[in-house]
């Protein structure tokens, strides 16, 4: 599994509001629906996916207005008068897929208001991309940090006045790329009340358009981070994230890390062989536990 693109550009920008997106190439949006079905770039293990049904949810594909166009996304919230606490869920490379959209209704049963935007809309249509390493190449490293932090801004400000969300409720969970955007994320919104980062890369190479990696930005955080990893990820080391949790103990952040044993990346993706549904389950408990603590539930 790709964590981390890696180039020889650096940069000299300094923190992450304000910066300037770099213009797109195309104009509009590239891929103007969500993934139907499971990512084709991927091997899916049918016998083990969890299928979450949407009684008594209101659920399906939304369109969320930005600067530039309306971003295809997915919504699932209970039916209801609300309002509800907000989770925005980041996805991985692979797009809004239906173990994407599974997560939203998992978290719409517990009451949530949960979307996913697919922040990759404007540069590839993933629907169709079968390697993972050209989604790597060809999307994923041409995606502006500055970009995708304004596509949550813009989902949250939507979930609010749209869809029955509790503004001053608002959390944030992301997977594999969507996990290092959780970090991002905690250190951008000084609105967002709690975190969870399922195996987000921390280190990476920057870039101009993407200046800061996880550990870079550990000291600026701004809500509570829960980070959940495998002891036996291949992409990410043990001792990065031992050193992430050291650097934001002495920025006197509070973030939590929880390091499975013998557990490969992608523990809690229940379509693909990394599977570990013991894992998986324990991590969903401590999130949701994490969003109870620090005031999302």
């Amino acid at each position: 599994m790709i964590t981390s693109v890696k180039t020889a550009a650096k940069n000299e920008l300094e923190g992450l509001d304000g910066l300037k997106t770099e213009p797109f190439s195309r104009r509009g949006f590239v891929m103007t629906g969500l993934v139907s079905g499971f990512t084709l770039a991927t091997t899916v293990v049918h016998g083990q996916t969890i299928n979450t049904d949407s009684k008594g949810l209101v659920a399906g594909e939304v369109k969320i207005p930005t600067a530039d166009g309306e971003l295809p996304s997915y919504r699932a919230m209970p039916e209801g008068a609300g309002p509800f606490p907000i989770i925005l869920v980041v996805e991985e490379i692979f797009g809004v897929h239906e173990y994407i959209k599974d997560i939203c209704r998992r978290l719409a049963k517990l009451g949530y208001c949960a979307v996913a935007p697919e922040l990759y809309a404007r540069l590839g249509d993933l629907s169709k991309m079968t390697d993972a390493q050209v989604i790597v190449r060809d999307v994923i490293s041409k995606a502006p940090d500055a970009t995708v932090l304004s596509d949550l801004d813009a989902t949250a400000k939507w979930a609010a006045a749209s869809s029955k969300g509790d503004a001053a409720r608002l959390g944030v969970t992301g997977f594999c790329r969507g996990g290092r955007a959780v970090w991002l994320y905690a250190a951008h919104n000084p609105q967002l009340k709690a975190a969870v980062a399922w195996y987000g890369p921390l280190g990476g190479n920057p870039t101009a358009i993407q200046p800061k990696t996880a550990a870079d930005v550990v000291g600026d955080l701004k809500a509570p981070v829960l980070g959940l990893y495998g002891a036996a990820d291949t992409g990410i080391p043990v001792a990065s994230v031992e050193k992430q949790r050291d650097a934001a103990k002495a920025a006197g952040k509070t973030v939590e890390i929880v390091i499975f044993p013998d557990t490969p990346h992608g523990f809690h993706a229940d379509y693909r062989p990394s599977y570990r549904k013991a894992q998986a389950e324990d991590g969903w408990a401590r999130m949701l536990a994490w969003f109870k603590r620090y005031g999302v539930a």
